[in-house]
């Protein structure tokens, strides 16, 4: 898009008001506000935000043992707006948005999110392929006074209707979504009480990223306008279940379009690159599960019986493997990728599936036979289980070397200090669990 386009889109809709954004490493929305007429120049300039914004957890303190420019002093670093991510935004008056790249001493910031995934990309182009993605995103809704369920009824799977939604909260996600170019196909409740679920149409993978992070920040925003709070979280409350991001990633031919998954003379009508791709997910599935599940409520999802993995392997239409390869062939080939959790911020958890079947496709990793049967109760001891403990999937991340040699070294400092900072703190915090399990008898 280019800049007199968007100047005069500015000026038909009356907007006043711009919103320049970045993800963190947490996938958290940062941003300021400028004028409208201040574009251009900010175009020039960019903004400048405290590097630290990187290092800052969910108690607000700066996890200093991540860099960030600590050792000077607390630098700057500057973002600059990518124009085709620019959008007007439908809930917020005479308000557009663009989405930012960071940088440092004028070359891109080595923890911006984007650009890790961007480097990923032009890994697989240099190849001659192009990532395409597409999110299955889960959250729940909550009434914000009363902290119940928006919905807490059970058995209301696949329903909508004004009981369930009285708010009808899905259609104006819906359509706000729609008004900001986010291509969603469909929205549904899905299996706890007062869970939905959306899913999107496919595009090129850096594109899904960005609609991913704005429709998590957008749907916040629509909640709290509605007096309800939504969440993301792995797992809200103890009484249901998680909430998952299901991944769908096929690879095309640059020169020709081609899904290079798809083999029709391949078995099961699987090409080979296809195959290795999905070696590589099994081979990194415990070093990346840090970036899919990146909080410790995410294990909790982790359970037998629960659709989200718990060992590691593959396989058909089978939601109980760590990847699955639905039955659609042609264009709709795929392989999603089921361990992620709703929380991860979706520009370091594509960055990791793609670097892992990256490494699958250049070593020719095979993935071994598919399972056909319930692998949450296989006895035969030949599937390996995941993490399930935050601190187990950070061990697993820093000893994983291609993963540490694909990721930039600032990154992963920043992340892991983040997660250790996080494991920490709940290490000498007292849960209800322990008060109400020992009290009373110790």
């Amino acid at each position: 898009m280019e800049l007199l386009e968007i100047q005069k889109q500015i000026k038909e809709a009356e907007v006043d008001s711009i919103r320049i954004e970045f993800p963190d490493i947490h996938g958290i929305c940062r941003s300021k506000l400028i004028p409208a007429r201040r574009l251009e120049e900010t175009l020039e300039e960019g903004l400048n935000f405290a590097e630290a914004t990187y290092i800052v957890d969910f108690a607000n303190d700066i996890a200093f043992q991540g860099g960030c420019g600590g050792g000077a002093g607390w630098s700057d670093m500057n973002a600059l707006p990518e124009l085709e991510t620019f959008a007007i935004l439908p809930h917020v008056p005479h308000t557009a948005r663009i989405i930012a790249n960071t940088y440092l001493k004028g070359k891109p910031h080595p923890i911006d999110p984007k650009g890790a995934l961007k480097k990923i990309l032009e890994r697989y182009e240099a190849l001659g392929l192009k990532a395409f993605a597409a999110s299955e995103l889960e959250f729940m809704l909550f009434d914000s006074a009363s902290g119940e369920n928006y919905n807490a009824s059970p058995s209301c799977v696949y329903q909508i209707n004004s009981a369930i939604d009285k708010l009808g909260m899905m259609r104006t996600i819906q359509n706000t979504c729609l008004d900001l170019g986010l291509e969603i196909i469909y929205l549904n409740h899905e299996f706890f009480p007062g869970q939905f679920e959306v899913n999107w149409k496919y595009c090129d993978a850096m594109k899904m990223a960005d609609q991913t992070f704005t429709f998590k920040h957008v749907c916040k925003e629509l909640a709290t306008q509605n007096g309800l709070h939504l969440t993301f979280m792995g797992k809200p409350k103890n009484d249901g279940g998680g909430n998952g991001y299901h991944i769908h990633i096929s690879l095309n031919d640059l020169e020709t379009g081609k899904n290079v998954f798809d083999d029709a003379a391949g078995k099961d009508g699987m090409s080979e690159l296809q195959r290795y791709f999905i070696g590589g997910q099994l081979a990194h599935a415990k070093g990346m599960s840090a970036f899919l599940a990146p909080t410790i409520n995410s294990y909790k999802r982790y359970v037998p019986d629960s659709f989200a993995p718990y060992f590691i392997a593959w396989g058909g239409d089978n939601r109980t493997v760590y990847c699955r390869v639905p039955d659609e062939r042609g264009t709709a080939t795929r392989v999603e990728n089921r361990a992620a959790c709703a929380s991860a911020n979706p520009y370091l958890a594509l960055a990791a599936i793609l670097a892992a079947g990256l490494d699958g496709i250049e070593n020719k990793i095979d993935p071994g036979e598919p399972a056909d049967c319930d692998i949450y109760h296989d006895e035969s001891g030949q599937y390996e289980p995941l993490p399930f403990y935050l601190r187990d999937a950070i061990s697993a991340l820093k000893a994983d070397k291609f993963l540490n040699e694909i990721f930039s070294p600032e990154l992963l400092a920043g992340f892991i200090a983040l997660k250790e900072r996080e494991e920490d703190r709940f290490k000498t915090a007292v849960t209800d669990w322990e008060f109400n399990e020992y009290s009373y008898h110790l």
